[in-house]
């Protein structure tokens, strides 16, 4: 006989799963829900679709290439290199640490709390999402 508390748990577990394998990213600042990356890499802030992060990691605004990520986590501006997201979330300019992202998805500026990210921040590639938005879209986290 079959243990009725095991079939529970795998159901709610395969549950859980799928919620999490197609859960858009949401990055939220002073509490509120401040941009969304979708499933198919469409960013958009405050509701309204503004660029998108491509799998090759090309990020597009208003359908123009602005930069990319490359895989090793280099960001590049039209082709120049301005900075790097590490795999263990520590975002760099010109080689010195400006900020984080945190496992857990808190958002860090120079130690301090900017915000925070959702269904990301476990893998490398959830990072660079992360990051995409943050350089390219947030005016006030990667260039001061």
């Amino acid at each position: 006989m079959t243990n009725p508390y095991h079939w529970l748990m795998t159901i709610l577990l395969l549950g859980v799963m799928v919620i999490d394998a197609e859960a858009e990213i949401v990055i939220r600042r002073s509490g509120s829900s401040w941009a969304k990356i979708d499933d198919d890499g469409t960013i958009r802030i405050r509701g309204r679709s503004v660029g998108r992060f491509e799998s090759n990691g090309t990020v597009r605004k208003r359908g123009s290439s602005v930069g990319s990520i490359d895989s090793d986590g280099t960001i590049r501006r039209r082709g120049r290199s301005v900075g790097k997201i590490e795999s263990n979330g520590t975002v760099r300019r010109r080689g010195y640490a400006i900020g984080r992202i945190e496992s857990g998805g808190t958002i860090r500026k120079k130690g301090s709390s900017w915000g925070s990210a959702s269904n990301c921040c476990g893998s490398h590639g959830g990072k660079k999402a992360v990051a995409a938005v943050l350089v390219f879209f947030a005016d006030d986290y990667f260039d001061d």
